[in-house]
Order: structure tokens, then C-alpha cells, then sequence
């Protein structure tokens, strides 16, 4: 069912305004007539670094085309997104356990929002391709040797971005029937929370084991402020990816268990305007980068788990939280982008941090963050469907 409004006048103009803007972005991110995917942008100029091949990124394109012809009703972004989703169809056998980033957010969102067959076929042709990469006697999918993340980590390594494989089994199995998808999505998601999520549902990014017995080496973050540290987009991933997982199968207690970790490590460790540093170990000054992105796919995470929690309570708190920090990157963090044109502003989330340790895009719009935000206010507008429970 629709979620019910009950938010104020001001707030739902907020919302339905940001919505409208970032659908604009869209328009007029196709009338540049890119090569490649988009990636990142420049806040100041709105252009975009694009990649050539999709990077693990490229999904995230269709996806807000998906939902911005969704909200919009505008078919012709739906043709869009068809003809980027074609571009994809090489990636379906790449050797990269993220490639489910590619094909859930660029395909499963589209065969369900548009019923897009050409969708759909690619999205269960990679699940099939990952499913066969499954090593039962580690309980995961590999990296892959074409892994973006391959050259940093190594072959005998996992992280927790791996687990948008699971999304896309998972979805597989509800669209085919066929349990095979939905026990490697619950058995990879599992063993990737064994290795990464520590005690105290913070979760560090990758993980060491032995090649042929799986018994975990070591745990660390290389993308973090730290070894140790908590990298925002970490948390996030894990949160997005077992909330996912415990909407589907709320009946998997093991799954649910780690959702709530996770998720409410979060809402326990995150500053009081809701909008997450690139590193919650990095020290909180004021030129220490945001991330916005992380931020988003947080929001979304808390918005899915409300809808499964047996503790109605903590439900209404996660939405509300959501609800609150959403509300804060529509009014503090989204800026008309440059380019401009018509009654409506195209309008674009600043902030988000890609890569600090190298230096690459710390302040910028990243095309997964218009999305995560996208979709939350998909679910908190009721133009996306939800269980969540009223408030």
C-alpha cells in the first residue's frame, strides 16, 4: 500500500519540489548526449566525469531514469533508461561480484517500475552469471578479477559492497520461483555480516580468508580515514542490503537481526543533522567532507526496515529519522545546477564524497546519491509503494 501523508504543507512542497528538480537533472543530463555513464559531477559547472563501461556505478543512471519517468509520467525518460540499460547488456558475465549494483538498480528497478522486459531479461541473466561464481566452501561470491576493487584487495578478500549480489539473486528468486537465487543472496549476505559487521553493529569495509577453508584472516577498511574505521558508505551498504533482505524474507530472524544492528548503530553514531561524515572515525572539523550519498542509502535502508520491525516504536523512529534527514538534504544540500533552463530548475545533491583517500570527487554530485534520494522521497511522497507503518 501507499505510505500516508502526514507531513506538513511546507515539507511536501519541499519534497515535491526537489523531486521535480531532480527529474529536471535528468532531462537535462540527456540533452548533453553523453558517451558514458554518468559518475560524478562538478556543483560548480554540472558537468559530469562519465565511464565508459559503467565503472560499478553505471546502474544508478537508468535507475533515476526509471523513477524520474515514474514520478514524472514522462515515457520518454522510460525510453531512455531503456537504451542505457542496452548499454549495460556486456556486463553481464564481467567478472565483478558488483555488477549487482548494475543490474538491480539498472534493471530489476526497471522491470518493475516499467515493466521493462529488456530489463528484466538482463537483470535474471546476471543473477545467473553470479550464481555461478558462488563458492559454497567460503559461503560468498568473489570479487572477481575484473572487480573494481580487485587491484586494492586481492583474490582471497571480500567487502560489503559485494553485497548488491544479493539484491539481485534475491530478486531473481521472487521473479522466477527458483529458491537456488534466494539461498546464495541469505548465505552470501550472512557470511559477508560474519566477517565485516563487528560486535557493535558498526561494520568495517573488507575482510581476509583462507582461499580454501573460508576462516577469516583479518577485517579492515582501505577506502576509510582508517584500518579500523567505520567508512560511511560501508554502513550504509550493509544497512541498504540486509534492510532489503528483511523486507523480502521477514521471516529470516538471522537476517532481521543484522538489519537492526546495523541500522541502529547508525542512527546511534550519526551527528545531529543526520547527514553522516565520509568516515565516522575522521575527525569532525568543519572542512571534514560529508557524505551525502551515504546519507541517502542510509535514509532508504531505515525507510525499508520500518516497514518489517515487530517494535512499532523504533519503526516510527527510523521513518521519522529518515523522514527528518531527507527533509535536511532537500533544504541544506540541494542547489539548483548550473545550466538551468525553464519554469522548473534541473536541481542536483551536493556533497556527496566519492574517494578522499585518493582525492577524487570529496565534494560532488554522485549519480547513486540522486538516486537514494530519489527513491526515499518516492516512498515518503506515497508515489512508491511501501508496507511501512503509519505513523
Amino acid at each position: 500500500m501507499n505510505v500516508k501523508s502526514t507531513y506538513g504543507n511546507d515539507e511536501k512542497r519541499l519534497f515535491d519540489q526537489t523531486i521535480e528538480g531532480l527529474v529536471e537533472r535528468a532531462r537535462l543530463t540527456l540533452k548533453k548526449q553523453l558517451t558514458g555513464f554518468p559518475h560524478y559531477a562538478d556543483t560548480k559547472t554540472g558537468e559530469w566525469t562519465t565511464t565508459e563501461d559503467g565503472f560499478w556505478t553505471g546502474g544508478f543512471w537508468p535507475g533515476v531514469l526509471w523513477l524520474s519517468g515514474h514520478y514524472s509520467g514522462d515515457s520518454s525518460l522510460w525510453q531512455a533508461a531503456e537504451e542505457w540499460v542496452e548499454r549495460l547488456e556486456p556486463r553481464v558475465d564481467s567478472d565483478s561480484v558488483f555488477r549487482g549494483f548494475l543490474f538491480y538498480f539498472g534493471c530489476s528497478v526497471g522491470a518493475d517500475l516499467a515493466g521493462s522486459r529488456k530489463a528484466k531479461t538482463l537483470a535474471l541473466a546476471a543473477a545467473s552469471s553470479l550464481y555461478a561464481t558462488f563458492r559454497p566452501n567460503i559461503g560468498l561470491m568473489p570479487l572477481g578479477t575484473a572487480a573494481e576493487e580487485a587491484h586494492t584487495v586481492g583474490e582471497n578478500e571480500t567487502n560489503i559492497d559485494s553485497l548488491s549480489a544479493s539484491l539481485v539473486l534475491a530478486w531473481a528468486a521472487e521473479k522466477t520461483g527458483d529458491d537456488k537465487f534466494r539461498d546464495v543472496a541469505i548465505r552470501h549476505a550472512l557470511t559477508n555480516a560474519d566477517f565485516c559487521v563487528r560486535e557493535d553493529g558498526s561494520v568495517c569495509q573488507s575482510a581476509s580468508f583462507d582461499n580454501q577453508t573460508g576462516k577469516l584472516i583479518k577485517t579492515y577498511t582501505h577506502k576509510g580515514y582508517g584500518p579500523n574505521s567505520t567508512w560511511g558508505r560501508a554502513q550504509a551498504w550493509a544497512m541498504m542490503s540486509y534492510a532489503y533482505l528483511s523486507e523480502l524474507y521477514p521471516e529470516n530472524r538471522e537476517i532481521r537481526d543484522y538489519a537492526e544492528k546495523v541500522c541502529g548503530w547508525w542512527t546511534q553514531n550519526v551527528p545531529d543533522d543526520g547527514v553522516a561524515y565520509w568516515d565516522f572515525d575522521a575527525p569532525q572539523e568543519a572542512d571534514t567532507p560529508k557524505d551525502t550519498s551515504a546519507t541517502s542509502i542510509a535514509c532508504y535502508a531505515l525507510l525499508t526496515l520500518a516497514t518489517v520491525l515487530d517494535d512499532r516504536e523504533t519503526a516510527q523512529d527510523y521513518q521519522r529519522k529518515a523522514r527528518n534527514t531527507v527533509k535536511t538534504l532537500c533544504r541544506d544540500y540541494v542547489v539548483a545546477a548550473p545550466g538551468s533552463t525553464g519554469t522548473i530548475p534541473p536541481a542536483m545533491l551536493t556533497r556527496g564524497c566519492f574517494d578522499p583517500m585518493r582525492g577524487v570527487a570529496i565534494e560532488h554530485e554522485l549519480i547513486w546519491g540522486d538516486y537514494f534520494l530519489l527513491h526515499c522521497l518516492g516512498i515518503l511522497t506515497g508515489r512508491l509503494s511501501t508496507n511501512k507503518p503509519d505513523e
